[in-house]
Formats: structure tokens, sequence, C-alpha cells
């Protein structure tokens, strides 16, 4: 008589529809949901258990990135890493490695042409260092892209069109047009920042989050999630959390610290620096 879902926006719409179920047949079920995605994406939740976690593990990979492009002239390091609708890994990676010159993320949509496109600034960039590493997002620029239909995965999230090869071709395009002669290496780590096992921050989070889960369910309590907000933990119907997702604010600290570290002002950047 109890059910625990542990998961993102996904897996929590699947527990609100088991408690409305329940409630309709009067079946006393207590669903209680705990946040855990590493996106850091869920909405009335500071931080999900695992997001830490992925942002070593992508700065380690921003770390080599950086590696690669300076070990050679005119080198450009191209990272995608995971993040659908919010940049939280790639901001938080890239403040953690202070090694990333342009950040893209989902928020912002993505100008590659003029004079304040990418593509200028990355230009600039390599005329005047030689080399130069790029964190993008994998939803990052989606409007560039072609749509897909609104085909969606079995979680019901729209599939994305890939960002990474897309990217990579125009900047090569654009540096043989302009005939500067580039060496571009493309990194996707893909799941591997995900599939490590959590730090003691995130296990001792993940602790945190399951007790408080247990405490709820034993208690009678049912449609709900664990959320934590102000270093306190609470519970939010899962129906409020799953009406809306967390992206990062543009005009906060994280993403101020993003721009400080890398001192990127293209397009939409120069609105929020």
């Amino acid at each position: 008589n109890i059910l625990f879902t542990i998961g993102g926006d996904g897996t929590q719409r699947g527990g609100h529809e088991f408690f409305q179920e329940a409630q309709r047949r009067g079946h006393a079920l207590a669903v209680v949901g705990i946040p855990k995605t590493i996106d850091n994406d869920i909405a009335f939740v500071s931080r999900t258990f695992g997001y830490l976690t992925a942002v070593e593990e992508a700065a380690k990979v921003l770390h080599c990135a950086h590696t690669e492009a300076h070990s050679v002239h005119n080198g450009i390091a191209l990272v995608k890493l995971m993040g659908r609708h919010a940049g939280f890994i790639t901001a938080g990676a890239t403040v953690a490695s202070q090694d990333v010159n342009f950040t893209l993320i989902p928020e912002i949509p993505l100008q590659l042409e003029g004079d304040h496109g990418l593509l200028a600034a990355l230009k600039q960039r390599i005329l005047q260092r030689a080399h130069a590493v790029i964190a993008v997002a994998e939803g990052a620029g989606q409007e560039l892209l072609a749509a897909s239909g609104e085909e969606r995965d079995a979680s019901g999230n729209v599939k994305l069109q890939d960002i990474g090869p897309f990217l990579r071709e125009r900047i090569e395009n654009y540096f043989k047009a302009e005939g500067i002669p580039v060496t571009l290496r493309y990194f996707d780590p893909s799941y591997l920042i995900r599939s490590v096992p959590a730090d003691a921050e995130d296990s001792i989070l993940c602790d945190f989050f399951a007790r408080n889960a247990v405490h709820a369910a034993m208690a009678g309590k049912t449609g709900l999630v664990i959320g934590l907000l102000h270093d306190a933990f609470i519970h939010v119907p899962i129906e409020l959390l799953v009406s809306q997702k967390k992206r990062l604010d543009l005009n906060g600290p994280a993403w101020r610290a993003v721009l400080a570290a890398t001192g990127q002002t293209f397009g939409e950047d120069a609105r929020v620096a």
C-alpha cells in the first residue's frame, strides 16, 4: 500500500496517474515521489540528487577538452552535455572547470550568424588566443534545427534533434569559408556523466530525501513529492510539481558566474550580461 516514485518529471507524472487511479477506486495507496534527475530541473527542489555528481564528471570532460584544444594551433573543442530543457549541468560544469569560453544553454536562443553571433565571436577568440572550448547543452539551439514533428519518448518528452553534429558542421564550414584552418574535436560523453556512483554529497542528500519520503508514506500522506527549498524538506503536491519545470535564472548568480568565467557577450548573452 506504499509506492515510491524515484525520478524526474516523467516518473512523477506516472506516479500521479497511480495516485489518481487509487483515489477513484477508493484504494488506500500512499504515493510519494523522490526527485532524482541530473538535469536539476524539478520545480520546488533547489537541488536534486545526482546533479552535483554529474557536474563533477562533466567538468572532468571539459578539462580534457581544454587540453585537447590547447595542444594544437587553432584548436576548438566542442562538448555536448546533458540538459534537455535546462542548462544547469552545462552552467555548473563551466564554472567548476573555468576552462570554457562559450556556454550554450536551452534558456537562451542560439544566435550563430551576424556580427553578434557565436561564429563571429568564436573567430575573434581563435585569432586572439588560437584555441577555444565550447560547452553546449543537448537542448540548446533546437530552434535552428528541423522540427521533429513533436515525436515523444516513453516518458512523454519531445524528442530533441542532435545539436552536436549540427554545430560541429556549421563551425567547420564557417572557418573553411573564412580561410582559417582549425582543428575541431567533438566530445559527447552522453550517459557517462550520469553512470558513475554518486559522490558523498549526493549520497547524503539521497538519504535525506529517502527518510523524509518514508516518514510521509508511513504517516499516510499521498499524492506528493518530497521537495527541498531553503534547506527545508517540504511536501509538494504531484500535480503542482509536474505542471512546471525549473529553468536557469538568467538574472541569477549561477548564470552571472558563467558569464564571468567565459567572458562571452555574443547574441542574447549581451542582454543579460
